[in-house]
């Protein structure tokens, strides 16, 4: 185990500890196998490869191998006094053709030892240990066991049994070094390379790794780089397709926008046609309105003609914007016109302008008269009509 794993196993163990405890194994492993009855068969064997856990023992001078969980043995040979070095190439012979079949990437081997040799010692310990497991039941040996820390190598794993309020169930296990380490040379000199020593629990094995981390096993794991590598392609990948998607989200966006900025324009140019009709039908309507409401001129003429006498004539007719009437002229009864005029539809509030004064050269009098034109009444707005039976305290019509 390199110094940066050893460095970081503190922070990892409480993130495994929080992951076995957590139901994502649990459904990570239905799900997989959900997933896996879906392939074909071919495919089965391969996806579903990962650690295969062979378990080695020795008795009475004998190894034997077979597979975790199984009963069945898959090999065996001898290191008996007869061959005390043990042949190098008997057992990695007899190793590799038993194992030829699997993957030597899931391949894993584990000395299980007896039960007779181990001590295991249940401990009960604060919650605050769960961190620093190992640490803990080391500071433990000497209280614990006959033994120091320095004779016998150990290992520690939480019990899932009830335990008192803030406290939980762990299980020290330790073997003396005087016991392990015979067989751990036996097995060098054999050229095998074991990944843990563990405790035989029937076909199986208990769950501890009491192997001394100097000489747990390198492994290279092209496997695991290819995940890796998968997986960063994968990522890579999401984060294209992302792209792609914001980059075609932002042109469509574009494209609705530059078509809403199109139609806002030819909206503003129906407003502003529809603005102008409505200003020239208001200008029409006004003028219509203005014609309608005032006296022509030609009007004027006819009854200042037919009211006036045929000894008066005029020398200037003028009407203003305001609707006043000027008459300059002759006549030989100029204060008589104020008579002829009075019954007049269309003009009214007739005076003189100054005195009537003789002409000499003619024989009339001289006069200037001013008038206004009488605007024909407009109905009154209803509203009007309203307001004003209203004030009378009536009502309306």
């Amino acid at each position: 185990m390199s110094t940066a794993t050893q460095s970081l196993r503190p922070l990892m163990d409480p993130l495994r500890r929080a992951w076995r405890a957590s139901p994502m194994p649990g459904f990570f492993r239905w799900w997989g196998g959900e997933l896996l009855g879906l392939l074909p068969l071919r495919w089965r064997a391969w996806f579903a490869s990962g650690a295969d856990w062979y378990l080695l023992q020795h008795s009475d001078a004998q190894w034997t191998l077979r597979r975790s969980g199984h009963a069945e043995l898959l090999a065996n040979w001898d290191d008996s006094v007869d061959n005390p070095a043990g042949d190098a190439r008997i057992a990695p012979v007899a190793l590799d053709a038993a194992l030829r079949n699997v993957d030597r990437e899931d391949r894993r081997l584990a000395l299980l030892l007896p039960p007779a040799v181990v001590l295991r010692r249940v401990l009960a310990l604060p919650l605050a240990a769960r961190d620093n497991l190992l640490q803990v039941v080391a500071f433990e040996m000497d209280r614990q066991t006959p033994f120091n820390v320095a004779q016998v190598y150990y290992s520690a794993r939480e019990l899932a049994t009830p335990a008192a309020v803030g406290r939980f169930n762990a299980e020290l296990v330790a073997v003396t070094r005087g016991t392990l380490d015979p067989l751990l040379a036996r097995l060098r000199a054999q050229g095998i390379s074991i990944d843990a020593v563990d405790v035989a629990v029937a076909n199986d094995r208990l769950g501890v790794n009491l192997l001394p981390p100097e000489q747990t096993p390198h492994r290279v794991r092209p496997r695991r780089r290819l995940n890796l590598a998968l997986a960063a392609a994968c990522v890579l990948l999401l984060f294209a397709v992302l792209g792609a998607w914001l980059h075609n989200r932002q042109a469509a966006l574009g494209e609705m926008q530059a078509e809403v900025d199109s139609m806002r324009s030819e909206a503003q140019q129906v407003v502003a046609l529809r603005q102008q009709l409505q200003d020239n039908a208001g200008a029409a309507g006004f003028l219509a309105q203005r014609k309608k409401n005032t006296v022509s001129m030609l009007s004027l003429l006819q009854d200042a003609t037919a009211r006036l006498p045929d000894s008066a004539w005029l020398e200037r007719f003028s009407v203003d914007n305001t609707g006043q009437i000027g008459f300059q002229g002759q006549s030989q009864q100029a204060a008589k016109l104020l008579d002829t005029l009075k019954d007049s539809t269309l003009i009214t509030d007739a005076s003189f302008q100054g005195s009537i004064q003789p002409d000499p050269t003619t024989g009339k009098e001289r006069f200037y008269l001013t008038a206004r034109v009488h605007q024909p009444t407009v109905g009154k707005p209803k509203s009007s009509a309203l307001a004003t039976g209203a004030a009378n305290g009536g009502s309306a019509p």
